[in-house]
Parts: structure tokens; sequence; C-alpha cells
């Protein structure tokens, strides 16, 4: 529901009524993973995707009921070999979706209306849903903050609430959205719980050195991709918020003094596009022995050789230069900026998902892969 923040937060502030439906769980191959969402508002217009297409027609009629009824469902739609014609995923997968009323007067729409205000506004919070119990408790909400602050519960009871809070809080530390089931067990809740806890979390950074022409497309490709970007050089003539105005950040600095001193984690994503070793062995030396999702330098193949050894010389070990993908991108015969910042994208999106970077047609791999331990 959170990847859908900012138009529900606006309906929100609207007063509008709408149903939200979600997808808490998926088996096999599924257009969209868990917590994509599709919604609809009381006046039939809808936004979002749960499916890409193939179920989302009855979806929207299981939102409208559910706005007109007040009642929460859970509904299964995968492919069905007995019945060509049946609503279901052409991919031949399973997905289970939850379809939750927010009227008026719900008592969930304050702790809704929470979880999408943080979200929109890039703050990190943790929503945890119940998507499977005893009745009653289908769609009760928990929203949980970094601080411990809490809204809502999910039905009454503390410890529940308090196990609840705990298994939310560590998907927040790691950006992941998922499913957490808690025992009968302690919980006050005969049989059991599950929960689908999404989370909102800060964008990942790009940061971009060199302030060249490939970098100001590669500026636009990140911020298609959703990260936070910074463009860095030690250049102030280049550097500059004419040549780069959909940066998030323009740094005039070399690029490995700026680098020791900013924030990085898991998630970051370093391009380095100078091909000088001036700057770059500095730079790579020291994003190669920080714990970053991908670091990736511009330049040739004989310029790549050059810089192992230089690199090698100032101490970096084999370990460290694995993790080094040079030439960046991926062989897509690029040859304009524009190009050439699409195979950068692509080599990240590839290197985040687990993807081989090959043609699908004539593949055997699975198009969707089960990364359930990696971050959103």
């Amino acid at each position: 529901m959170l990847d859908i923040a900012d138009e529900l937060h606006r309906w929100m502030a609207q007063g509008r009524e709408f149903a939200v439906a979600t997808v808490v769980s998926v088996g096999g191959s599924a257009p969209r993973g868990p917590g994509a969402a599709l919604a609809v508002d009381s006046e039939g217009t809808a936004i979002g995707s749960v499916s890409g297409g193939c179920v989302e027609g009855a979806v929207y009629e299981l939102c409208a009921q559910a706005l007109q009824d007040g009642r929460a469902v859970r509904e299964r739609f995968g492919y069905s070999d007995e019945d060509a014609f049946a609503v279901g995923l052409t991919c031949g997968g399973v997905i289970d979706v939850l379809v939750t009323p927010v009227r008026a007067n719900a008592p969930g729409r304050q702790v809704l209306g929470a979880a999408l205000s943080a979200a929109a506004s890039g703050a990190a919070a943790a929503l945890a849903r119940v998507v499977r119990g005893p009745d009653g408790f289908l769609g009760r909400s928990l929203l949980v903050r970094p601080d411990g602050t809490q809204e809502g519960g999910l039905g009454g009871h503390a410890e529940l609430d308090r196990t609840a809070a705990a298994e939310a809080r560590a998907l927040l530390e790691t950006g992941r959205t998922g499913t957490v089931t808690l025992s009968e067990d302690g919980s006050h809740c005969p049989g059991g719980l599950t929960l689908l806890v999404e989370t909102s979390v800060e964008p990942p950074r790009m940061i971009v050195f060199g302030a060249v022409d490939f970098a100001a497309a590669l500026v636009r490709a990140g911020k298609f991709l959703g990260h936070h970007v910074t463009v860095c050089d030690a250049r102030p003539v280049f550097a500059t918020r004419a040549r780069f105005p959909e940066a998030d950040e323009v740094v005039v600095d070399w690029p490995h003094r700026y680098l020791r001193r900013t924030r990085t984690d898991g998630r970051t994503v370093l391009c380095v596009l100078t091909h000088e070793a001036r700057f770059d062995v500095p730079l790579l030396a020291e994003a190669l022995r920080r714990p970053v999702a991908f670091v990736g330098a511009m330049g040739s193949r004989r310029t790549h050789e050059d810089r192992l050894r230089r690199l090698r010389e100032v101490g970096l070990g084999e370990g460290e230069l694995k993790r080094l993908r040079s030439p960046i991108g991926l062989d897509l015969g690029a040859r304009t900026p524009e190009e050439t910042a699409l195979s950068i994208a692509a080599e990240i999106v590839a290197a985040r998902r687990g993807g081989t970077g090959l043609p699908l047609t004539g593949g055997a791999e699975p198009i969707h892969r089960d990364l359930s331990g990696a971050a959103a």
C-alpha cells in the first residue's frame, strides 16, 4: 500500500473514502510482489496495480464491494488449468490479496493516515497489518516508528502489540517488506496471526562521481529508479546546479574526500565516471572497502586493467577488486549518454535483483526471482 502513498495521502487529506487491495503473498511467477496495491475511491477512481493487468478488474470489484459493506476480505488469484477463462494470472503464479475499506469513521483510518503521511514525506516507519487470523482481526493495523513510538493495535493486548512491533522494527531496520507469523503462544490470539509488514524508508543513495555529460543522463536514470542522487566533482566549473538541475545534491569536492565524510549503507550505489587515475584510484580504494550495494567505474578495458594494477599497488586485495564492476554497464551497444545511462541502470537493477543481464528470450531462469532476504 505504501507504494502509492503519495496519492492515497492526498485522498486522505481530501476526506475521500476508498478501499485498498494489497498483495500479501506471492507464489511462483507473478508480476508484482508483496506490498503492491490498487485503490478505488467512492467515485470509482482507481490508482495503482496488483498484477500488471491480469486480475485488476476482479480486484477493482472487490474494492468496490468492500467499500460498500465495510468488511475486509482476503482473496487468492491463480492460474486455472480447468477453466481457461477464469480470472487469474496468465503467468502461472498465485497471489493473495487483502482488501481493506478505509471509510470516513473507520477505526483504523487514523493509523493508515499516519502511515501514508510518513511514506509520502520520506520518513521511516513500518505498517503491520493482519492478513490472516481469527474473525475480526483481518485488516487491523499497527504503525511503528524507529524511535519505538506506535499507533493503533492488533487486538487490544499489549503483549501481542509488543511482539508485532519488535518484528516490524526488525524489517524496518533492513528496509524490507514481508510477512511475519506470530504463534499462538503468548500472542493472546487463538491460532496465531500472519502480518504483512510494509516499510517506508528514505530512498537509497546514488552518488555519481564525475560531472561529465554521461553523468547528466545517469542522474535522470537514477531519479527514475527512485534514488536520491548526488553528483560530486572536484572541478567547480563543471559541478554546477545549472548542469545537473535534476540532481538532489551537487557537491564540489575531491571524490575520495567526500566519500569519506558522507553517509553510505548497504543500498548505496556508487558510479565513477571520471576515468582519470588521480580521481579514480583514491576514490575506488575507499569505495571498495565500504559495504555498499554497487561500485562501478567507467572506462575502456585497457583503462580497467591499468586501474586494477594501481589499486593493487595501494593495497587492495583480490576479494575487494572482485566487487568492482568495470567497465560499468551491460553490453547494449550503447553510444549516446542516454543509452549509456540505460546500460548502467540496467546493471544496477540486475545486481540488486539477481538478474543475469541476458535476454529473456530462450532463457530458462525464472523471470521473477525470490529475493525475500534482500532489501526492498
